[in-house]
């Protein structure tokens, strides 16, 4: 009997060092950091931000961008590759987005036609977008103007003074708050907000009134790339690029009736359910449904 208990628990120790195995074997999700609420104060503007010099790299960017999202969402596969992963809130679903995002000031893009937006996140109908955007001349936090010209109205270099300010650890990360509103009263006006973390504030980041012209009826918040092969590997550039970066959005909260709530399958649903890091020029990288449509991680 004492045999039989012996080998009984021998078994179960290697059941679960299997299992244990096996659950390490999974890609993990970042660490979210933890959130500011969406209703904390909203005083001051983001010091940081400028309006951007035409800049020869950004304007590749954003001629990219502009191209890549003309009149529809459709992948192009024509070289640079662009594709996109994440949520796509609803129309009526909302008036305001929120979200922490990551960012890795470490990660440097080499090729003057690649460009990583990730994460980048938008509402229904509002007049900017906030993009984390990686280029080969730097990394920076872009406001795009989608009620005007067109193109980052405001931009903020991830520096040593965003880091202090608007950044806190994600896990091994960095991660920072942005928030898009629509403004109270009439016609169609948008802020968005970054949150300082040292004085506890959402700052304006950019505001703008007008028709949205990106042509699409949705919102989105998502992991998003224009990339092409680099010969070497047979892979994106990004893929060796960013292999030890983590692309990760949390707590993402979606304000209706003047009320914040996670996004959830009803309102914001998966642009595809299981995507393939072939389709992204980067067979080993992961796409981490971490919640309920509120939080996506996309790492290798």
């Amino acid at each position: 009997m004492k045999r039989r208990r012996t080998a009984l628990a021998a078994a179960l120790l290697t059941a679960t060092a299997g299992l244990a195995s096996m659950q390490s074997a999974q890609p993990a999700t970042a660490h979210p950091a933890t959130t500011p609420s969406p209703d904390a104060p909203h005083r001051g503007t983001v010091a940081g931000a400028r309006t951007p010099d035409h800049n020869p790299a950004r304007d590749r960017a954003v001629a990219a961008l502009k191209k890549g999202r003309s009149t529809t969402f459709r992948k192009n596969q024509a070289d640079p590759t662009h594709n996109w992963w994440g949520v796509f809130p609803q129309p009526g679903t909302h008036d305001g987005i929120t979200a922490t995002h990551t960012v890795d000031p470490s990660y440097r893009v080499s090729d003057a036609d690649n460009f990583t937006y990730a994460p980048t996140t938008k509402a229904q109908n509002s007049c900017m977008e906030v993009v984390t955007a990686y280029w080969n001349s730097g990394n920076e936090i872009w406001a795009w103007d989608w009620c005007g010209a067109g193109g980052p109205a405001k931009t903020v270099a991830v520096d040593a003074d965003f880091k202090a300010k608007y950044t806190q650890p994600s896990g091994d990360e960095l991660a920072y708050s942005v928030q898009l509103v629509r403004d109270s009263g009439s016609g169609n006006s948008w802020s968005s907000y970054l949150y300082n973390y040292q004085s506890a504030q959402w700052e304006l980041l950019y505001r703008q009134a007008g028709q949205d012209q990106s042509g699409l009826d949705h919102g989105w918040d998502m992991f998003e790339i224009y990339a092409s092969v680099n010969p070497s590997t047979g892979t994106g550039y990004y893929c060796t690029e960013a292999r030890d970066t983590v692309f990760d959005s949390s707590a993402i909260e979606l304000r209706h009736n003047g009320t914040w709530k996670p996004a959830s399958p009803s309102d914001s649903p998966w642009t595809e359910e299981n995507p393939s890091g072939q389709d992204f020029l980067c067979p080993r990288l992961n796409f981490i449904r971490a919640g309920a449509d509120d939080h996506w991680t996309v790492r290798q």
